[in-house]
């Protein structure tokens, strides 16, 4: 298949922050009356928008949390990401070895995603095509922010590629007619990710970075992968 974009989510394929994140949630909502682990928080919010993941909480508990909590994650998670935010290995090269155009879009808002690729060295090769969920009316599982970013870049959905890490990321891609890789390369994808990947709508699923370049070029060739 042709591909004229290549469609890249953040945390957790561009930075392994996942893990991070999740801690940075757990200790706010925990603060806030909502107890919850970091693995707890990975389970049932990785790739969910902060407003989508934000409404699960507020009608579980029954009440609103405070106006600012998103602020308090953000701040939270930058001080995490100063000093423990890694780009995922050979990522850098990966997308340095594909000649093709490339944007980001991401479940974070854009202080966290430009915070965040700023801290792994990795904002100048994508900026400044990044998009975040919070300029789309629904987050990741729906498809409003790849169609989004496809129609900012001018690009159609059926010649996208979507690089995801996440459940809600590949059926928002797939949902938008886009061709999906899903990502189960992180430090937090538990066993069993990669089959979670394919039955969500990912063709195929990959764990290490070096592989992009070439499965970039064999689904652009239409050459049998897998």
């Amino acid at each position: 298949m042709p591909i004229d974009l290549i469609i890249f989510d953040c945390d957790g394929v561009l930075v392994d922050s996942e893990v991070i994140s999740c801690r940075a949630h757990a200790d706010v909502l925990t603060k806030h009356g909502y107890p919850i682990t970091s693995e707890q928080v990975l389970i049932r919010f990785l790739g969910v928008s902060e407003k989508d993941a934000r409404r699960m909480v507020e009608q579980e508990i029954g009440r609103s949390l405070p106006d600012d909590l998103e602020s308090q994650v953000n701040a939270a998670t930058l001080q995490f990401y100063a000093s423990d935010l890694q780009p995922i290995t050979h990522v850098a090269a990966a997308i340095a070895a594909i000649d093709l155009p490339k944007c980001v879009a991401s479940s974070g808002t854009p202080e966290k995603i430009h915070h965040g690729l700023t801290c792994a060295g990795l904002y100048d090769l994508l900026a400044p095509n990044i998009f975040s969920a919070s300029q789309v009316a629904r987050g990741k599982p729906a498809p409003d922010l790849f169609l989004f970013a496809a129609a900012q870049m001018k690009v159609a959905p059926e010649l996208c590629l979507v690089i995801e890490d996440s459940v809600p990321g590949v059926t928002g891609a797939h949902a938008a007619g886009m061709t999906v890789l899903g990502f189960h390369g992180g430090s937090h994808c538990p066993p069993g990710h990669a089959e979670r990947l394919r039955a969500a709508g990912s063709g195929l699923t990959f764990d290490d970075m070096r592989q992009l370049p070439e499965l970039v070029r064999r689904i652009a060739a239409d050459v049998a992968v897998g």
